[in-house]
C-alpha cells in the first residue's frame, strides 16, 4: 500500500510540526501501511514554498506547516488550495486569535520558542550549579564559575548566588573562617570574577543574634560576639587582598542591589 506522505514545513527547525504530525498520523496508520514524514526546515521564501508545494502535488502528500510569517502562510494556503494539495496550518489560527485578543501583532520572528527553551535550561543549569557549589562544598566549582563570592558567615552569599543564578550566571560561594584555610582555587581564579562581601560588625552582630534565637539557641554564643566577628572580618580582608578581588559593602544593601552592582561590574 502506498505510504501516507506528510511534508512538514517550518521557518525554524520544524520540531513542533513534526511532533504534532506524528501524534495525529499515528491514529490512522494500519498494520499494512506506514507513514513517510519529511521535514522542510528554515523555509523563508516563496520560491522555496513553490518547490515544496509542487513536490507535494506530485507525491500526493499532505502539508503541515508552522510558519510565523503571515505573508508566507497566506501564500501557502492560497497555492495549496489552487492545486488541491491538502494543507494544515498549525500556528496561524492561534496566532491570529492571539493578535485579536491581545490587540497587538506578533513578532513574526522564527525560532523564538527554541530561544525560550535555551534560556530556561541555562537558568536551571545555573541554579543547580549554585546549589552544588554553595558554601564551599566543592572547591572545583570555583574554576568553573562565572562569579565567585567570598565572605564571612551571614553576608547573604547563598541568596545572592541564587539571585544571580536566575540571571543565568553560574555562581560559587566560599565562606571565610579564620580556622579554615581557603582552597587553593580561590587564589588561582581570575580576580575580576571574584567578589568579596563585607558587612559592618554591628550589623552582623544583630543578624547573627537573630539567627541564634531563631534556632532556639542563646544569643550570647561566641558566633555572635563582636570580638569574634571583628576577628573574622580582619581575616576576610587578608584573604580578599590576597585574591585581589573587589569588595562590596552589603551592610545596608538588599540582595538585588548587590547583584546589580556585580552585574554592572561585569559589563
Amino acid at each position: 500500500m502506498e505510504p501516507l506522505r506528510v511534508f512538514i514545513i517550518s521557518d525554524s527547525v520544524g520540531e513542533t510540526g513534526e511532533l504534532v504530525a506524528k501524534a495525529a498520523v499515528s491514529q490512522y496508520i494500519r498494520a499494512d501501511q506506514h507513514a513517510d514524514l519529511k521535514r522542510f526546515p528554515y523555509i523563508d521564501t516563496v520560491s522555496q514554498l513553490d518547490k515544496i508545494i509542487s513536490l507535494a502535488a506530485e507525491q500526493r502528500a499532505f502539508i503541515v506547516y508552522t510558519l510565523v510569517s503571515k505573508q508566507l502562510r497566506l501564500y501557502l494556503s492560497e497555492e495549496t488550495e489552487m492545486l488541491s494539495v491538502p494543507a494544515i496550518d498549525l500556528m496561524g489560527p492561534l496566532m491570529d486569535r492571539l493578535e485579536h485578543e491581545l490587540g497587538s501583532p506578533p513578532l513574526q520572528e522564527a525560532g523564538l520558542v527554541r530561544k525560550l527553551d535555551d534560556d530556561y535550561f541555562k537558568k536551571v543549569e545555573a541554579i543547580e550549579f549554585a546549589v552544588k557549589y554553595d558554601d564551599g562544598r566543592d572547591p572545583r566549582g570555583i574554576m568553573m564559575a562565572d562569579i565567585v563570592l567570598v565572605g564571612v558567615s551571614r553576608t547573604s552569599k547563598t541568596p545572592l548566588s541564587q539571585y544571580l543564578a536566575h540571571k543565568r550566571l553560574k555562581v560559587a560561594n566560599v565562606p571565610i573562617v579564620p580556622e579554615v584555610v581557603p582552597p587553593d582555587e580561590l587564589f588561582q581564579v581570575d580576580p575580576e570574577k571574584c567578589f568579596g562581601l563585607i558587612i559592618s560588625p554591628e550589623k552582623l552582630n544583630h543578624i547573627r543574634k537573630e539567627r541564634l534565637i531563631a534556632l532556639g539557641l542563646s544569643d550570647d554564643a561566641n558566633y555572635a560576639q563582636l570580638g569574634r566577628i571583628q576577628e573574622e572580618i580582619d581575616y576576610f580582608e587578608q584573604v580578599a587582598n590576597r585574591i585581589g578581588c573587589e569588595v562590596i559593602d552589603v551592610t545596608n544593601r538588599a540582595v538585588e542591589e548587590t547583584a546589580n552592582l556585580i552585574l554592572a561590574k561585569r559589563k
